[in-house]
């Protein structure tokens, strides 16, 4: 198991202690970051100074410091700190848990159950939690790196509170820098600028950037290196992308908002993150076709044959270079004027059809092909647009007794200003017809 702090191992006395170990905190009031919920105000410091800690659930990245949140809050209240990890635990080993956690409850102490990537354990593993938390045997903690939301069940969510903890930031990651030089007794061998890569590197993870440091810290070099020699040295992290996570979802909604926002830059900024992690470009066509359809409509008809095009020419050229072609669609697509107006007027369409979905249509507009259905009076009085003056003959097409609806309303941005004047025409014309 680790957490932002180090990892959970056993050391021989006199032996190598990792950094992260070492840098472990003592108290809550030495976390870095996690303001969120940590600070005077925040929900883990309000509970504690109540007396009223409950059970919890930490929503976030790794190297974050999840684990070593829960630790220190079993130190700050006394209780017992137990640590399972749902990869590696079953139904056995929980009972064991809970068995020794009753004993220690009978004997006046307290137990908290620290569970790290909950969201692992199934629906059956994770109700047998809910006795235990109801009858205070066990203050559950747990961790997950998912959205509690869909992974959790609800039972275990209504009797939690879930706090989320975030990536540490640049400056966050500065000082736990400058707090492992002090441990070390010595400054980094970097200028500014290397220093600046090393801190991108661990990508919001402190547990990633003090073993970068312990690397860094192990070289033996004259002078200081710069940020070429550094990224010569070591390796840039992998970028954290789960391909059916949060990630996922988060990012490609970054996109599609980027683009109705008509930002070409972060449209192409989030277009190269979610490639970069290995997402599949086919997915990522179909769901920028989709934009063209929903968010530039008929503002610019062209932007949906320009998604088209360069679908098809990926699936020619493959990847890399057909990802080009992506590219090209998805700033084409944030310049292009932006209307929903189709969209909504389909929506209004599927609202209305759902409401008087049993209604045929008007006579005058069906067929009549047998006598019988003639003597029905089924095409009765239709009048043959063509026939019409102006091509236009404004006769009804809703069933009889509905209030005509007015779904398609074009705005006056790009192709729809044409035809919104189009509509406004044949408006004028169907009401001097009625007339």
């Amino acid at each position: 198991m680790s957490d932002l702090f180090g990892s959970i191992e056993t050391v021989t006395e006199g032996g190598h202690r990792p950094l992260a170990d070492r840098l472990r905190p003592k108290t809550l009031a030495e976390v870095i970051g996690q303001g969120q919920v940590l600070g005077p105000e925040a929900p883990l410091t309000v509970m504690l100074e109540s007396g009223s800690l409950g059970s919890l659930i930490f929503w976030g990245p790794p190297g974050v410091g999840k684990t070593t949140i829960a630790r220190l809050l079993a130190d700050e209240t006394d209780l017992h700190f137990v640590q399972i990890s749902a990869i590696f635990s079953g139904v056995p080993e929980l009972r064991k848990v809970f068995e020794a956690a009753k004993i220690r409850r009978q004997n006046g102490q307290g137990t908290l159950l620290f569970v790290d990537e909950i969201h692992r354990f199934n629906k059956a593993q994770q109700d047998g939690f809910l006795p235990h938390m109801e009858d205070g045997t066990i203050l559950l903690v747990g961790a997950t790196t998912e959205n509690p939301s869909f992974e959790l069940n609800a039972a275990v969510l209504s009797r939690s509170q879930v706090l989320v903890l975030e990536r540490l930031p640049l400056a966050d990651l500065e000082s736990l820098a400058r707090r492992a030089e002090a441990e070390l007794g010595r400054g980094l061998p970097l200028d500014s600028a290397a220093r600046e890569n090393l801190l991108e590197m661990a990508d919001g993870d402190g547990r990633a950037l003090l073993n970068l440091i312990e690397q860094v810290a192990a070289w033996k070099v004259d002078g200081v290196l710069d940020g070429k020699a550094l990224s010569g040295r070591l390796m840039r992290r992998a970028a954290q992308y789960d391909k059916g996570g949060d990630a996922h979802y988060n990012l490609i909604s970054a996109l599609h908002k980027s683009v109705r926002g008509s930002d070409p830059d972060a449209s192409l900024y989030w277009l190269a993150r979610m490639l970069e992690g290995g997402e599949d470009p086919r997915y990522l066509m179909r769901r920028i076709t989709r934009m063209a359809v929903e968010d530039i409509g008929l503002a610019d008809p062209q932007a949906q044959a320009i998604c088209l095009q360069s679908w098809e020419t990926y699936e020619r050229l493959g990847s890399p270079e057909g990802e080009l072609a992506l590219a090209q669609a998805v700033t084409y697509l944030a310049l292009a004027p932006k209307s929903n107006a189709a969209y909504v007027a389909y929506k209004s369409a599927r609202r209305a059809a759902k409401q008087t979905g049993s209604a045929p249509p008007p006579k005058h507009i069906m067929n009549a092909p047998t006598s019988m259905m003639k003597d029905q009076g089924y095409g009765a009085g239709y009048a043959y647009d063509h026939d019409a003056e102006d091509g236009f003959s404004g006769q009804n097409y809703f069933p009889d007794g509905m209030d005509r609806p007015q779904l398609y309303q074009p705005v006056e941005r790009g192709f729809e200003r044409d035809l919104k004047k189009r509509l406004d025409y044949f408006e004028k014309l169907r009401s001097a017809r009625k007339t």
